[in-house]
């Protein structure tokens, strides 16, 4: 494929998310909008990204730091108008330029190929994803000639009759840079003085240039994010998709409404999620594992085959050797864990001193009592047992029984008057 340079425009701010935070910079699954926008393009293998930015440049630079390069737009007067303020950044590219909006989160990069693609392969001026809504309302409306794409029209300029088109403008385009130059300073304002991108498709056209249109399979992926209304609707929209794509991997889930389980998860087949279970993101869980209720495996861990994490644990930078049991109750933290161990209900990893976090390591064929305390950096042997109630504080050695709590003493007729 030619070369691809990716504009993201991400400069517009508007008051509907009543936040302090721009709408792109609010996260779905622990990630920022942009971020995810960023990624997908990234995932389209196109490394040569810039974001336009406006009043949000600080905060939006705060997500993305160095990852993309920067083009500023002072006065938001419109899509056409950022890409205005991109055309120094375009003007020594060579091939095509992916130009989409920032807050489309779940849009996938294979659809973003699909464009970049049939821009190429059809030697197109331009080409824009579209997609069929039953309620338009908000998006610029696909106006046809002949079945070719003529012009956009933005919902907020079209008449009685445009409106009632049903395809729609996706915001996400690939343009032939030079031809892209070519036009975008002859842009004139619209009625309320924006400058619309969407109308350099008709000025291609009665240029005589190709102008064409790739249809978007699922129209989730174009779904825009405005109001904390939406932003609850793409959560769970990505929950659905997230949970669907590992039960067609050969993994149960026994109740998908209360399993969240995060983007780059995972999971072998025949492993059961029980409800109210969270999972993060880079989790590896094998095979013929038990994974909750109420089960919370935060960012970093790996479980081997057979590991049953059970009703209210939470493991933090853990690695589960196959076949271990930590069947409730308990937190494990910075944590490597052997094969075929037992993690007794109310066990803890003491793991930060206020400073520093450190690591414990247990050793295969462990038996941790309950309400065991773990006070790291500790290193439990093979074959270990630990007495219910201890607090660990120095390493066991192999084939040890580890007790460390107080002599009961038990004081009679102390409570009596």
């Amino acid at each position: 494929m030619e070369n691809v340079t990716a504009l993201i425009m991400a400069a517009g701010v508007d008051n509907r998310m009543k936040s302090k935070k721009s709408k792109l910079s609010q996260e779905i699954y622990g990630k920022a909008v942009i971020k995810r926008v960023v990624e997908a393009v990234r995932k389209a293998g196109i490394e040569d990204i810039a974001v336009i930015v406006g009043e949000n440049r600080k905060e939006i630079e705060e997500i993305l730091k160095d990852e993309v390069q920067y083009v500023y737009q002072e006065q938001c007067l419109g899509t056409g108008h950022a890409i205005m303020q991109a055309s120094e950044y375009l003007k020594n590219k060579q091939g095509r330029v992916l130009i989409l909006n920032g807050n489309i989160p779940l849009i996938e990069a294979n659809t973003i190929n699909k464009v970049v693609e049939k821009a190429v392969t059809e030697n197109q001026a331009a080409c824009i994803l579209t997609g069929i809504l039953n309620d338009p309302t908000g998006y610029g409306r696909i106006i046809r000639k002949d079945n070719q794409i003529y012009e956009i029209i933005e919902d907020k300029e079209a008449n009685e009759a445009e409106k009632r088109v049903l395809e729609v403008n996706a915001g996400v385009y690939c343009f032939d840079i030079k031809e892209l130059l070519d036009i975008i300073h002859k842009l004139q304002q619209s009625s309320i003085g924006l400058y619309y991108l969407t109308d350099v498709i008709k000025m291609m056209n009665t240029k005589g240039l190709n102008t064409t249109g790739v249809l978007v399979e699922d129209n989730t992926e174009i779904l825009s994010l405005n109001t904390k209304v939406q932003l609850e609707m793409l959560t769970r929209i990505l929950r659905i998709k997230i949970n669907t794509r590992l039960m067609n991997n050969g993994v149960t889930i026994e109740d998908t409404n209360t399993t969240y389980i995060y983007d780059d998860v995972e999971i072998g087949m025949d492993t059961i999620i029980y409800p109210n279970t969270t999972i993060k993101s880079g989790v590896v869980i094998g095979e013929n594992c038990k994974i909750g209720p109420n089960a919370y495996i935060r960012e970093g861990c790996k479980l081997a085959d057979n590991v049953k994490v059970g009703s209210f644990v939470e493991i933090k930078k853990t690695i589960v050797g196959e076949g271990s049991k930590i069947p409730h109750l308990s937190y494990m933290g910075d944590c490597e864990i052997g094969t075929k161990c037992n993690i007794g209900c109310g066990t803890i990893t003491c793991n930060y001193d206020g400073t520093n976090k450190s690591k414990t390591i247990i050793g295969d064929n462990a038996f941790v009592g309950s309400n065991v305390n773990l006070v790291a950096p500790v290193k439990i042997g093979n074959n270990v047992f630990i007495a219910a109630g201890s607090t660990i504080t120095e390493d066991v050695p192999d084939y040890a029984l580890a007790i460390a709590r107080e002599r009961q003493i038990n004081k009679e007729d102390w409570n009596r008057n």
